[in-house]
Parts: C-alpha cells; sequence; structure tokens
C-alpha cells in the first residue's frame, strides 16, 4: 500500500516572525553589498570618461557606465522592498508580543481575582464589627483598671479646692518675701543676732596696751598672777 500511494511527508512548520525578518535581513544585506560594489564600478567610470576625449570611446564607456547604473537602481528597489517588508514583519511582532502580554496580564487578573474571592468567604463583615466592639470594650476595661491601680492612698477626698488656692497664694507671698533682700533668698543672707555686749556691761579689752607687772612677797608676777620668768641676758 505504502508504495502504491506513498508516505505521507510531513509539512514543515511555517517560519516564525523572527524567523522571516532574520532572513530578509540578510537578503538585504546581500542586496546592499552588490549596490556597493555597482557604485565603486560607476566611479570608475566616471574617471574614464573624464580622462577620455569625445567620441566613439567615451561614448563606450558611457554605455557600460548607464548599463551599471541600472543596475544599481534595479538593486535599490529591491532593497527598499526588503525593508518595508522587514518592516511590516516587525509591526506584526511588536503587535504579537502586545497580544501576547495582554493575555498574560489577563491570566493573571483572573487568578487573582479567584484567589480573593476564595479569601472573602472566610472574612465576614458582621465578624469583624463583632471583633472591633470586643476590643473597645477590652480597651474601656484596660482603662479602668490602670486608672484603679494609678489612684494615690491616703487622700481625703473632701479636701477643699479654695482652702488649697489660698493655702497656695500664702505659700508664693512668702517666697516673694523671702526673695526681697536683693535678689537674695532669707536662708542665704546674714542672721541679724541681737548685741548681748550692751546688756552685760562687759568692759572693753584693752587695745595695744599690756597689764604692768607686780611684786608679791618680792617675787614678780605678771599680769596673769603668774611667777615672771626671768629673762637671759644676752652678752656678746
Amino acid at each position: 500500500m505504502k508504495k502504491v500511494f506513498g508516505v505521507k511527508k510531513d509539512k514543515t512548520p511555517p517560519p516564525s516572525l523572527n524567523e522571516a525578518s532574520d532572513r530578509i535581513n540578510k537578503r538585504g544585506e546581500s542586496v546592499e553589498e552588490k549596490i556597493k560594489r555597482l557604485d565603486g564600478e560607476l566611479a570608475k567610470y566616471k574617471e574614464q570618461i573624464k580622462r577620455t576625449r569625445p567620441g566613439p570611446a567615451q561614448e563606450a564607456v558611457k554605455a557600460r557606465a548607464m548599463r551599471i547604473l541600472k543596475q544599481k537602481r534595479m538593486y535599490e528597489g529591491q532593497r527598499d522592498m526588503l525593508y518595508n517588508q522587514t518592516f511590516n514583519l516587525d509591526q506584526v511582532a511588536f503587535a504579537s508580543e502586545g497580544i501576547k502580554d495582554a493575555q498574560q496580564t489577563m491570566s493573571a487578573l483572573k487568578t487573582a481575582n479567584k484567589e480573593l474571592k476564595g479569601m472573602m468567604k472566610t472574612v465576614k463583615i458582621q465578624e469583624i464589627d463583632n471583633l472591633q466592639d470586643d476590643m473597645m470594650d477590652l480597651m474601656e476595661v484596660s482603662n479602668e483598671i490602670q486608672e484603679s491601680l494609678g489612684r494615690s492612698y491616703n487622700v481625703p477626698d473632701d479636701i477643699d479646692e479654695e482652702d488649697l488656692m489660698g493655702e497656695l497664694d500664702a505659700l508664693e507671698a512668702d517666697m516673694s518675701l523671702e526673695t526681697e533682700g536683693e535678689g537674695v533668698p532669707s536662708y542665704l543672707q546674714p542672721d541679724n543676732e541681737p548685741d548681748y555686749s550692751d546688756e552685760l556691761n562687759l568692759p572693753s579689752a584693752p587695745i595695744g596696751h599690756s597689764i604692768p607687772a607686780r611684786k608679791v612677797n618680792n617675787q614678780v608676777e605678771d599680769e596673769f598672777g603668774l611667777p615672771q620668768v626671768p629673762r637671759a641676758s644676752l652678752r656678746g
């Protein structure tokens, strides 16, 4: 049967956009090289035309140059056509990549949407509200506990605030009196103690005069009533 009908050949897959673009670019490069070679030949013919006198020889050179110029124009047309095809392929490739990116974005959004719906099923607004109410109650209880622990002991509750304000004003008045002595507090000023010397009527001690010594039982006594020690005489 295979000999009669033959074997079905596998079809080669069509080229991708990148493969087609690369192939056209290679053809364009080949055409570009041919154009450069023709430009070199045309430059030589131009020099020959300048050096050749007018006549049959010059006309023959011009004919060859005209043929080269026609080939150059043909290759330039092919190059422009190949470049246009490459541009079109690039545009299609850009659009294809954009569509692929959009597909991936849509796929990611669908997956995220599915996950969000699954998570929303486990979260209920009523439970959140109840949780918030419980937290408010706990905070109120905590504040009451803190206030209870922060109360001061041995402080009477029936203290009159007006009496406290009166005591505070009196304290400020005392402090202002203490600071009147040229800006020096009273506790830093010297004490003004009374002098009791006038009341006792004590005689003042002599200044600069000594009490003369006296003799008792032929013995010289000093001012304190003690025997006076004789002074040693100094001899030279």
